[in-house]
């Protein structure tokens, strides 16, 4: 059944990033730097209380809530819907991954462990955790995915192969 493989995607993101959050607390101290790529890429431990750049700092439980909430939704629109498509499948996966890694972090340590650091052109990023990394890819996957599916596209195809 191709929804199984929703969930083997979700299991597999969830494993590698509690690994790697495992693997930095373990190795490295909070607040702690290690340059990778000078004036690039840092491994630098952090942790966040909030979501996406410090938003909702303080409201672990609000955070929580709309995760499961959000989690519960795509558990009950996998069961309803009738889904087959790659980008899909691969989108949901990684959302679920990513949403449930950074819950447990909630869970079991009230924040969230981030850890990977850019500088592009001196614009230092928010420092993030491969959780994140899934989320965000799915997200974009399934933008793909809905704008390929969607009728508009397809007449637009249709009329430029003409």
């Amino acid at each position: 059944m191709k929804k199984d493989k929703i969930f083997n995607i979700c299991v597999w993101w969830l494993i590698i990033d509690q690994i790697i959050k495992l693997f930095i607390t373990m190795k490295m101290k909070l607040g702690q730097l290690i340059t990778v790529i000078p004036n690039f890429f840092r491994i630098y431990y952090v942790t966040n209380d909030g979501a996406a750049f410090s938003s909702f700092s303080g409201m672990r439980y609000l955070l929580i809530i709309i995760s499961l909430i959000v989690f519960f939704l795509l558990i009950n629109y996998i069961k309803k819907s009738k889904i087959t498509n790659k980008l899909e499948i691969i989108a949901i996966g990684l959302i679920m991954g990513g949403l449930v890694g950074n819950l447990v972090d909630r869970l079991l340590y009230g924040k969230v462990i981030d850890y990977l650091s850019f500088i592009i052109f001196g614009y230092k990023f928010a420092v993030f955790n491969f959780a994140d990394i899934g989320i965000v890819i799915g997200a974009v996957i399934y933008i793909i995915y809905l704008i390929k599916s969607s009728t508009m596209y397809k007449k637009i195809i249709k009329k430029t192969r003409r």
